[in-house]
């Protein structure tokens, strides 16, 4: 079985979601996807509330309950029957996050085993035939391919392949 390893920010769960409405909740101001574009999330908010929103990852609860990319169950189920799935996560910046990644992950792909789920630092140590992530500095190092998952931060960035939603992964694997 070919290997695919599997970024979670941004690429299965929406964390731009996330900060949009915790910084909605802190600030009473509403950001859209469209003002990400090309843009850190910290860019684009008034100066005085950059620290906090800096802290975000950082704090405990940020992580849980995040929602899931759209089309992603199905998608990732099908995939689960033609591969050997990984997940991939940079955690190790964000150490409070650990517990409640791993929680969301076995809520919302209970058929992953807690052997592939990978909490790391640098992906290049990842020995999969692909990788879809969302940031193309984890492919620099990747011997296998890397499949960019478009994301606001990442619009005008070339790279190929690329998908942009779940059902194009499908389209590409299956």
């Amino acid at each position: 079985m070919k290997r695919i390893a599997i970024d979670m920010d941004e690429v299965l769960a929406d964390s731009n979601q996330r900060f949009m409405d915790w910084y909605e909740r802190d600030y009473e101001k509403r950001i859209s996807k469209e003002q990400l574009i090309s843009k850190d999330f910290r860019d684009i908010v008034s100066p005085e509330h950059r620290e906090a929103v800096r802290k975000y990852p950082h704090t405990e609860g940020f992580f849980k309950e995040m929602a899931v990319m759209q089309d992603i169950q199905k998608v990732m189920s099908q995939l689960f029957e033609k591969y050997e799935l990984f997940i991939t996560t940079a955690a190790m910046e964000f150490p409070t996050s650990l517990v409640h990644k791993y929680e969301w992950l076995k809520q919302q792909f209970p058929f992953i085993p807690w052997s592939n789920i990978v909490f790391c630092g640098d992906k290049s140590i990842i020995h999969a035939d692909y990788l879809i992530d969302d940031h193309i500095e984890h492919f620099r190092k990747f011997t296998g391919q890397g499949v960019l998952f478009t994301s606001p931060l990442n619009v005008y960035k070339k790279w190929s392949p690329r998908v942009n939603n779940w059902k194009e992964v499908a389209k590409l694997f299956l």
